[in-house]
């Protein structure tokens, strides 16, 4: 029986991930009928357009659409030539903090918290730290090159589907709709199953070497989580930098000095701010959320790897968590289907909640998918390890642990949905302030921000509570791993958001009528508040991650409890607790430092290119895209570099235990930080569109585009950008590439860290 289920599970997982990476070449194939333009030898373009009972009176249609072409390959050429001068910097980084895990890990010699004499045993056979060591860094290799894929595939697709939503906004809504989510679609599943195929494909290989040594095998697995943050945590900086630079300086000078539209292509930062929704919202988002699957993937499969289901070699309760999101992506392609195929978005008003109804039904089923998966992959009853104690957990615990995650998420979707939809009195409260000002705008934002904090923190608590008093650490690690098991829904919608943003720049670009763009700037609201939930998402799951991590790292340096009363700890906690306002404080000062030459240089350019302001003559649209480039590129690295060097220097010098209070002390302070200013950002952004749309008595009454009230938005929703596309999304990932960091480098720490306290 033990035979076939394992069978069984060899067969499902890859499977899984086959089916997903064919449902997303499906989405896109469907994505491509949309025909936009192509390229030949004589004339540029040649003219495939749209039919002709589809012309609009007044508007040439083909010289319409080959602008929506021209200026959706300037997007795509600025998104490809940062992405690759990026990942020539991030190729470098690899290779040296490669290099830095393999001789740190391949120091360690007989290190064990069991006392035995080598770092592992398989019967009579010693398995060296090199082994540790080396398998370790191409787990890292392996994480950070899937990383840097899945947000490079996120980014194209963006690209190209972006000017075909904008062009089938001309027969309606509903279809320009469904483009964009089968476009996010794409994005979504490729992530989910190709994370899952790699780490499937890489514990096979591995266990080549290891048989059936799983604490082994699944410690050197560790480095692909590793991995995988590493590269988001300097893509989700670098983008941040990149779009937020250009925003600002569209904003400010274009909308507030000078009184143009957001995307009016006069605006010389009119490029280079479509370049970065795609460089940093869904590059950087897609590797970030691939960072929280691979951690949570990670770390469930360390503990339980320490646990009964280690001990009796059984694969198909150790693949539980892979198993998971096997079931994750056949269920979210089930949940696709609703909002593609069996519901039709029909006005504007259906957009938002077909989205919304997204996150519910993918919840619903899983539920129900998690139930089967625990009955099919657990034994009845098992014994987990947790802290040199044992606890009798039975299937269905493991169940609720899952279920509780799943829900968890669901609930802090819906609490940022709530905080920053303009739907709702918190942003129309904040959109009334802008009356008096933007000071008073200010004042409303960051205490809406502070507020929307508290439903999160509960939900995560209770998740905690209930999953650890179940099954210990292995508990919250599944709850984890649930919150992100509709992972591929999550891309889908979080990713729509920028390909909507982007298919409006390019309508007012290329000059289409204003009911083309009402159409986008309603797919790009109900786009604004699907991004804020999934950042939600992402920061609730990296609590529970970096809990789950962290109570690994505990258990493998050997630390029998951690007492915040000694000195070692304390101290680390206070310095832990301080790392995400430093952090904060550096990435806003980079995307400050960045948008100060953006704005002068879109001053610049209004102030003496003749005729540019009058539309007679054309910015320099490639200037302001280097102006981003070269400063998101200089500026990523310091971040990065705090947060890389952080628990390095901690373990080293510090000790076991002072990191271990790091850890802690981030993870609190870390999650709090970063739900703040994620709504606050989008809470001021949707209160400038709630004043722009003027579809109420109430926002119209604040006054038109370009008046007072409208102005103070617009400067609220300047000073939040980098609050919700850069400092708050970066944040969740300080927390888990902390934990996941400290757990990889445990063996070193344990045997020769606490360097400075030696000498004292």
């Amino acid at each position: 029986m033990s035979a076939l289920s394992e069978g069984l599970t060899q067969l499902l997982i890859p499977v899984a991930a086959l089916v997903g990476i064919g449902f997303a070449l499906l989405q896109w194939f469907l994505v491509s009928r949309v025909k936009v333009s192509s390229k030949d030898s004589s004339n540029g373009y040649k003219q495939k357009l749209i039919e002709d009972d589809e012309e609009e009176e007044g508007i040439n249609n083909l010289e319409v659409s080959i602008k929506c072409a021209e200026i959706q390959h300037a997007i795509s050429v600025g998104a490809t030539s940062f992405l690759f001068t990026e990942y020539k910097y991030l190729g470098i980084f690899m290779g040296v903090f490669g290099a830095i895990i393999f001789l740190f890990l391949g120091s360690v010699r007989g290190f064990s918290t069991k006392s035995e004499p080598c770092t592992y045993n398989q019967g009579n056979t010693c398995k060296p730290a090199l082994a540790n060591a080396f398998f370790s860094t191409v787990a890292f290799l392996l994480g950070a090159f899937t990383s840097v894929l899945s947000g490079f595939l996120g980014m194209k697709i963006a690209t190209y589907a972006n000017a075909r939503t904008t062009l089938e906004a001309r027969k309606g809504v509903g279809k320009a709709f469904i483009t964009a989510f089968r476009s996010g679609t794409v994005m979504g599943f490729l992530l989910a199953a190709n994370g899952l195929l790699v780490l499937y494909v890489s514990i096979n290989l591995f266990k080549l070497y290891y048989g059936d040594d799983w604490e082994g095998l699944y410690e050197s697995i560790t480095g692909y989580g590793l991995g995988g943050s590493s590269m988001a945590l300097f893509g989700r900086v670098g983008g941040g930098i990149y779009t937020k630079a250009a925003d600002v300086g569209a904003d400010l000078v274009g909308k507030v000095e000078r009184n143009i539209p957001e995307d009016d292509p006069r605006n010389p930062a009119v490029i280079a701010d479509n370049v970065g929704d795609n460089v940093g919202d869904i590059a950087g988002m897609g590797s970030d959320l691939f960072g929280s699957y691979a951690e949570s993937s990670c770390a469930a499969l360390f503990v339980a790897s320490i646990s009964s289901f280690g001990i009796s070699h059984d694969f198909t309760a150790m693949s539980y968590p892979l198993i998971i999101s096997s079931m994750g992506i056949v269920v979210c392609l089930i949940t696709t289907l609703f909002a593609t195929d069996l519901f039709e978005i029909k006005n504007v008003s259906e957009i938002e909640p077909s989205l919304k109804r997204q996150l519910l039904i993918s919840t619903v089923l899983m539920t129900a998918g998690i139930a089967v998966v625990s009955f099919f992959a657990l034994p009845s009853e098992f014994t987990l390890f947790n802290f040199g104690t044992e606890k009798e957990v039975k299937n269905w615990h493991l169940f609720f642990c899952v279920a509780i995650g799943l829900w968890a998420g669901l609930v802090i979707g819906y609490t940022t949905e709530y905080y920053t939809s303009n739907a709702y009195s918190p942003v129309q409260d904040v959109a009334d302030s802008c009356r008096t000002g933007a000071a008073t705008n200010v004042i409303f934002g960051l205490a809406l921000g502070y507020k929307s904090v508290i439903i999160p923190i509960f939900a995560i608590a209770i998740a905690i509570y209930v999953s650890f008093s179940l099954a210990a650490m292995y508990g919250i690690a599944v709850a984890a791993l649930g919150m992100l098991s509709t992972i591929a829904t999550g891309l889908a919608i979080d990713a729509y958001g920028p390909i909507s943003d982007n298919a409006g720049g390019i309508a007012e670009m290329a000059g289409m009528s204003h009911k083309i763009r009402e159409r986008t700037d309603a797919l790009d609201a109900a786009g604004n508040t699907t991004a804020a939930i999934g950042k939600g998402f992402a920061i609730g799951s990296a609590a529970l991650v970096s809990l789950a991590l962290f109570g690994a790292y505990v258990s493998r340096a050997g630390i029998k409890s951690v007492d915040l009363l000694t000195p070692k700890a304390f101290i680390g906690l206070i310095i832990g607790a301080m790392l995400p306002y430093w952090f904060s404080a550096m990435t806003m000062k980079s995307v400050g430092s960045a948008a100060l030459k953006m704005v002068e240089e879109v001053r610049r350019q209004f102030n003496t290119i003749p005729g540019l302001i009058e539309g007679r003559a054309k910015p320099d649209y490639a200037n302001c895209v280097k102006i981003s480039t070269d400063a998101s590129l200089r500026e990523m690295i310091p971040p990065g570099a705090l947060v890389m060097l952080t628990p390095l220097i901690a373990g080293t010098f510090f000790g076991v235990e002072t990191l271990a209070g790091v850890l802690a002390g981030a993870l609190v302070s870390g999650v709090q930080v970063a739900i703040s200013a994620s709504n606050t950002g989008g809470a001021w952004d949707n209160a400038k569109k709630y004043i722009e749309a003027g579809a109420s008595e109430h926002a119209r009454a604040l006054g038109p585009k370009g008046s007072d009230c409208h102005k103070a938005a617009v400067i609220g929703d300047t000073i939040g950008d980098p609050l919700k596309d850069t400092s708050g999304p970066s944040l969740n990932i300080l927390i888990k590439l902390m934990a996941v960091e400290s757990l990889v480098f445990a063996p070193f720490f344990a045997t020769h860290g606490g360097l400075l306290f030696k000498l004292l």
